[in-house]
């Protein structure tokens, strides 16, 4: 699979998604990156692969593990450079299962008609803040506070954009539309910076696998959760990482 994300000022976004991709069993997960943070992203997670992107990136390199890989995550840590720009709306109209996650969803929310761009088979991954921006395509203003209104929002988003929503409140919510889950695994084990760019590996690394969407979105956002939750028991809710959420996935699985 393929992570496309980072920035000069965003390296731990991507490596957490890729770590997170292969803790969930991905053999091999590429991570597209600035060229200058690729030797320091490599460092911290080995076992990823990279691909060095420059400001004016030739896209041959891109497009071509684009093509080959299963599955590929968006997003993570992307910043909203002109050449981030670029690089998300060519590669939305790839054919391909897709997680779009972070700067990657704000950078759509800013497009006119954005759906009708998408080629991807896509799991959108908004917070409340993203969330905002992008249901503004369909008339709404607020994220309501209530769980009852926020399923029915997310499932007019999915209905309206045509893509599997993951909407990251409290419970998250993951519909296609048709079928809704709401999870009830997670604590504040969750509640560092980073753990949506786990998320996004683990949802990432199922569909690579051959889960359908829905499905793949559905046992990450759950196995997430345990995840945090057995953190937590280990080291307090307060002091758990990204990271050591990473850590404890292989527990989480054989639980």
């Amino acid at each position: 699979m393929l992570i496309v994300g980072g920035s000069d000022d965003m390296l731990g976004a991507p490596v957490l998604a890729g770590t997170s991709a292969l803790r969930m069993g991905s053999g091999l997960v590429q991570i597209a990156v600035p060229r200058a943070i690729l030797p320091a992203a490599l460092s911290i997670t080995p076992e990823l692969i990279g691909i060095g992107l420059d400001k004016s990136a030739n896209p041959s390199a891109l497009t071509k593990a684009a093509a080959l890989a299963e599955a590929i995550v968006l997003g993570p840590g992307l910043g909203q450079s002109p050449q981030s720009k670029a690089r998300v709306m060519r590669l939305i109209r790839i054919n391909k299962p897709m997680v779009i996650d972070a700067d990657a969803l704000n950078i759509l929310a800013a497009q006119k008609a954005w759906p009708k761009s998408l080629g991807a088979q896509a799991v959108l991954t908004p917070h409340p803040g993203e969330m905002k921006r992008l249901v503004k395509l369909i008339g709404e203003d607020e994220i309501p506070s209530d769980e009852e209104a926020r399923i029915a929002l997310a499932i007019r988003a999915s209905q309206a954009f045509g893509q599997v929503i993951v909407f990251k409140v409290h419970r998250t919510i993951v519909t296609n539309g048709d079928r809704v889950y709401v999870n009830h695994t997670g604590d504040s084990s969750l509640s560092k910076a980073g753990t949506g760019d786990v998320l996004s590996g683990m949802i990432g690394s199922l569909i690579g696998q051959g889960m359908e969407r829905f499905d793949a979105a559905c046992a990450a956002v759950h196995l997430h959760g345990r995840a945090g939750e057995i953190a937590g028991k280990k080291l307090g809710p307060r002091s758990v990482l990204a990271r050591d959420v990473i850590e404890s996935i292989a527990e989480a699985i054989g639980t």
